[in-house]
């Protein structure tokens, strides 16, 4: 028996009838079995996963992607085809300042297995963190951030170089020009310590402990030029027992809580769970769903 050669079909759009059925019937006619399919409808966006094999295909490649794509133009759905042998890990860059809970956080789900990327660097505008990341063999850069034109210039030029295909904010503690935001649309992901859009801008542990509040948050969002105000991912609580915890008690609370949603926020990027449509993140089943041992053999 011939192994399998399998794919992933990603369709995403305006939700509209008779989508599984077209691309289901080009299937067919070309020799291609489905395997497997997660669909659904958000907020009026269909989206929609397939797994397929393409050992009987019964025409070249190279025509059928082009004629998915032209299949998707048609009927204005953005369609991708992912070859399972071809997959490969996406590359991430953590940007850092001196705090280290988030970048601790990412690398230890890393180590467990729990973040399906590779860390192709950690960038920062102070040497504090050098020890963690060499501890855990990942390359540290650092320029200082007194003129910020020219940290600037060598972070944008880092992260060209560099080719990642996720930008994090550990903690970075430094806004982003337009320059670099621009050139990793949809691709930075920052933690703000607050449920926004409450709490935006500097210091919001001390604003939500002299404010009385009784459950803060964090979030993780998406990077735009509109500072903290990018599409939203995830967002967390804690509860503050007013008072009897100190403004120290709330900050610890919520550094924990920053670090597991940031690293939850890019696992969900890395397995390709979410998309960004109209300024909103819509989650998706993910093609990783196809690719864990026991969904598909080969």
């Amino acid at each position: 028996m011939r192994q399998p050669v399998l794919a992933v079909v990603s369709v995403l759009g305006k939700d509209q009838k008779g989508v599984v059925a077209q691309f289901a019937t080009y299937m067919a006619e070309r020799g291609i079995n489905i395997e497997d399919i997660e669909q659904r409808v958000v907020r009026g966006f269909f989206v929609m996963d397939m797994l397929v094999d393409l050992k009987d295909l019964t025409c070249d490649l190279s025509e059928l992607i082009t004629g998915l794509l032209e299949l998707g133009r048609k009927i204005d759905m953005e369609v991708r085809v992912h070859l399972h042998s071809e997959r490969r890990q996406k590359k991430v860059a953590i940007l850092v300042s001196k705090e280290p809970h988030c970048l601790q956080q990412i690398l230890h789900d890393r180590a467990e297995g729990k973040l399906h990327g590779q860390i192709v660097g950690v960038y920062a505008n102070h040497p504090d963190l050098e020890p963690v990341a060499t501890k855990a063999g990942v390359p540290f850069a650092w320029s200082p951030s007194q003129e910020p034109d020219k940290h600037f210039d060598w972070l944008l030029q880092s992260l060209q170089e560099a080719s990642p295909d996720l930008v994090v904010l550990a903690r970075y503690m430094r806004i982003l020009p337009p320059r670099i935001v621009q050139a990793f649309r949809n691709r930075i992901i920052n933690i703000h310590p607050s449920l926004l859009p409450y709490f935006p801008g500097a210091a919001p542990y001390k604003q939500a402990y002299e404010s009385g509040v009784r459950v803060h948050g964090c979030t993780a969002h998406f990077v735009t030029e509109q500072l903290d105000e990018g599409p939203v991912i995830l967002q967390d609580v804690f509860h503050i027992n007013v008072g009897v915890d100190t403004a120290d008690d709330v900050r610890a609370k919520g550094l924990a809580l920053e670090a597991e949603v940031l690293s939850r926020a890019v696992q969900l990027f890395l397995d390709e769970e979410l998309v960004v449509v109209e300024g909103k993140v819509i989650f998706k089943p993910g093609i990783s769903r196809f690719m864990k041992p026991g969904v598909i053999s080969q």
